[in-house]
């Protein structure tokens, strides 16, 4: 319980830090509304496309009689938004720190600055940062995409597709945005993809302290773009403690690794 209220803090941390800071919000901001403006095309179509395509999907229930098929389709058509909707708060953060990355990577540098001690510098050139940053998205969505068919699928689970799957996928959810996130820093402190993982694993409660309350505000588009520069902030604070680049001794500490080409 200590270690799930710690990450929360981290979160809190993160957006006070960044609204006692309003230069660095406001360039915080841009790169979410950007992909905002990207992902709602693409929700709005998949509204009003999703029967349609359930439709398609299922012809064998063409004949079936009323309620069933309409039970069926209506049922699926839900499924569909629901899970297009949880790829969307995924994907939403990896898509704004790759449109956003110059932005950000000032934003948590100055994090750290202000939190005294040197800010670690990968040696890499930008285009080098971008590429690894975009190669690890796609490396995480895989891992994510997995985890939504098998959440998909055990949604038709009578009860427990209901109850257990959604906070299941809400775990998914704060988990990889807590990884997307403090990527910034520990890409930084030179920590591959691997290891990242490996040092929140050894941190699972932390982590979801920090990533599942994100993940739920994330829901709400609007409050996804005004929360985005301060999760940054936060995941920079949350990867010096995992680190113990924050002068605390938490046990957290990660293994730090070259850039992998």
């Amino acid at each position: 319980m200590r270690d799930l209220g710690a990450g929360l803090g981290f979160l809190i941390k993160g957006q006070r830090w960044v609204f006692g800071h309003g230069r660095w919000f406001g360039i915080g901001l841009l790169p979410g509304l950007i992909t905002l403006v990207l992902y709602a095309g693409a929700l709005v179509g998949l509204g009003y496309g999703a029967d349609d395509l359930v439709a398609w999907a299922t012809p064998f229930a063409d004949d079936w009689s009323s309620p069933w098929l309409g039970l069926l389709r209506n049922t699926l058509t839900v499924l569909v938004f629901v899970l297009g909707l949880f790829l969307a708060v995924v994907t939403f953060t990896a898509v704004t720190l790759l449109v956003g990355q110059p932005f950000y990577e000032s934003l948590s540098e100055e994090v750290e600055r202000t939190e005294g001690g040197t800010v670690p510098e990968s040696g890499l050139p930008l285009w080098r940062e971008l590429w690894i940053s975009a190669r690890d998205s796609v490396r995480i969505l895989v891992r994510v995409g997995l985890y939504a068919i098998l959440l998909f699928a055990l949604g038709f689970v009578p009860v427990a597709g209901q109850t257990v799957v959604p906070v299941l996928g809400f775990c998914v959810t704060g988990y990889f945005l807590a990884e997307e996130l403090t990527a910034v820093a520990l890409q930084r402190r030179g920590m591959v993809l691997k290891d990242r993982l490996a040092l929140l694993r050894g941190n699972r409660v932390r982590t979801l302290g920090f990533g599942v309350p994100l993940g739920l505000a994330f829901m709400l588009p609007f409050v996804a773009v005004v929360l985005m520069p301060g999760a940054v902030a936060g995941a920079t604070l949350l990867a010096r403690g995992l680190v113990g680049d924050d002068g605390a001794d938490d046990g957290g500490k990660g293994e730090t690794a070259t850039a992998e080409d």
